[in-house]
């Protein structure tokens, strides 16, 4: 039957009227809910709740929720259908993008300027003044492709399927292009866009280029072209005034994009004599150790356990997240985003809830749950067995690889000058509770969260000397690549890596 129906989303209070038979995955996803398996009813990590109306159950619902989870309204919503009017109840996942706006040195030249971090999960843009090195407008969004999968085997997955890599290609370009207009409407009258300069990882490099992912698929997970790749804005379809050039700096090597380029850019980690350790915690741990000799770089398989995916009761950094958790006369005690009742658990609050369980002895070295199968954090919010082996494996591939990668440049952990953090993740994460968990194995004095390196490089670049192709062939010529699944000591190191440390 033709017509409207009326969708009411709780906590939102935000009313829709939409087609009758509408998938409920595309009308969420716009409300920035997250399909983490791409909408194949993998996981749960979409689940909303029926408060009124009817949402009929399907096979994948009673695969991966419980019978009383049913009964209390829970569904699947990648996998229905909207065919009469519904009320809701989903997170509010509104999540803080990290931007940057630190000063740094730059060559003044005429015209705008506009940096662009593609992340997985989010992007961000920003519009500079390219005389005088000001931000002149800001502008950031959950990543279109997500609403494919939350990760990046997820994307390339679905990247491999019939039109999937051009659907993908299509999506974001003409995010970022939307992007690109709203930040020129906050442009100074008169004022010409110069240059583009976007950076991510190699399978977000891939796709907006429009180049195959299907080596990435595959063992040795390495690119056939990973170079600098430059577009004018018409290339891409971007109604943009002018001649203004479009430029995705190289990747690194497999899994090891521009962002982490740019990373090296802004911590000046090629310029120091010192050596010096970069990671970038996420769905692909990258790491980088050197300094203006050698840099070795390397990416692990971490999992999206940081990012909240995959954990049953996880979600990104958003409102009602647990963020935070601290022990307080013996009890454990939650920092919930934006207060009120916690609706889940983001990464830095699973690293801090587990450390807290080490210390309670309520996690065991192993991993194990001293005394039962889950561990209550905050209200409703508890960790599975399941989760905390998650995290194992999330903190053991990061851990094994940033091990192997400092032996392999002849130093020792205590030789380094900084590591930094990069990343929403390595920003907000507590130091403290990540060496206790056995993630990051430094004293907390010598780790400092360095924030958003993936954009500042991006602006490092774009405000660099010009015309140039920013091709960065000298610093890339004193990076070498190493694949940690061919070392042969990475499998023990690994598993070695996965307990947790006996004391803090």
């Amino acid at each position: 039957m033709a017509g409207t129906i009326q969708l009411l989303l709780q906590p939102l209070g935000q009313r829709l009227t939409v087609p009758r038979g509408t998938a409920l995955q595309e009308v969420l996803f716009a409300q920035g809910v997250e399909f983490p398996c791409g909408g194949r009813g993998r996981c749960k990590g979409c689940r909303v709740r029926v408060v009124a109306g009817q949402l009929p159950v399907t096979p994948e619902d009673r695969r991966l929720l419980s019978p009383a989870q049913l009964a209390e309204g829970w569904r699947l919503s990648c996998r229905a259908r909207a065919e009469a009017d519904l009320t809701l109840e989903l997170a509010q996942w509104e999540a803080a993008i990290l931007g940057d706006n630190l000063r740094f040195e730059f060559t003044p030249r005429d015209g705008l300027g506009v940096a662009v971090d593609l992340g997985t999960t989010t992007l961000v843009a920003q519009l500079l003044d390219l005389r005088t090195g000001n931000v002149l407008a800001v502008r950031s969004a959950l990543n279109a492709q997500a609403r494919h999968g939350a990760d990046i085997m997820s994307r390339i997955e679905f990247a491999l399927i019939g039109d999937g890599r051009e659907r993908l290609t299509r999506t974001v370009r003409e995010q970022i292009g939307g992007l690109l207009t709203e930040l020129l409407g906050a442009a100074p009258p008169g004022q010409r866009l110069a240059d583009v300069v976007l950076v991510g990882n190699t399978a977000m490099h891939h796709l907006f280029c429009g180049l195959s992912v299907a080596p990435l698929a595959h063992h040795p997970f390495e690119p056939e072209d990973d170079g600098l790749k430059v577009f004018t804005a018409d290339e891409l379809g971007w109604p943009v005034a002018g001649e203004a050039r479009v430029q995705f700096l190289p990747c690194l090597g497999g899994f090891v994009g521009s962002d982490i380029l740019a990373g090296i850019l802004a911590t000046g980690l090629h310029q120091r004599e010192r050596p010096g350790l970069l990671v970038d915690l996420g769905t692909n741990g990258e790491i980088v150790v050197g300094n203006r000799e050698q840099l070795l770089c390397a990416s692990t398989a971490a999992g999206p356990a940081f990012e909240g995916a995959r954990i049953s009761m996880g979600m990104r950094a958003a409102t009602g997240a647990i963020s935070a958790v601290m022990l307080r006369d013996g009890a454990l005690q939650a920092t919930v985003l934006g207060g009120g009742e916690p609706r889940g658990i983001c990464g830095s609050g699973l690293v801090d809830a587990v450390a807290c369980g080490l210390e309670l002895g309520r996690v065991l070295p192993s991993g194990r749950i001293a005394g039962g199968d889950e561990l209550p954090v905050a209200g409703a919010v508890r960790l599975t067995q399941w989760d905390i082996r998650e995290l194992q494996l999330a903190k053991g591939a990061i851990a094994a690889g940033i091990r192997l990668l400092i032996e392999r440049r002849g130093a020792r952990p205590e030789d380094l000058a900084c590591v930094w953090l990069a990343g929403a993740f390595g920003n907000y994460i507590s130091r403290a509770s990540a060496r206790r968990i056995g993630l990051l194995d430094f004293p907390a004095d010598q780790v400092e969260p360095a924030g958003n390196t993936a954009l500042r490089g991006a602006k490092l670049a774009l405000c660099g000397p010009t015309p140039r192709a920013l091709d960065f062939a000298d610093l890339r010529a004193r990076v070498r690549h190493i694949s940690l699944k061919d070392d042969p000591r990475f499998q023990e190191a690994y598993v070695e890596a996965m307990g947790f440390p006996t004391a803090g």
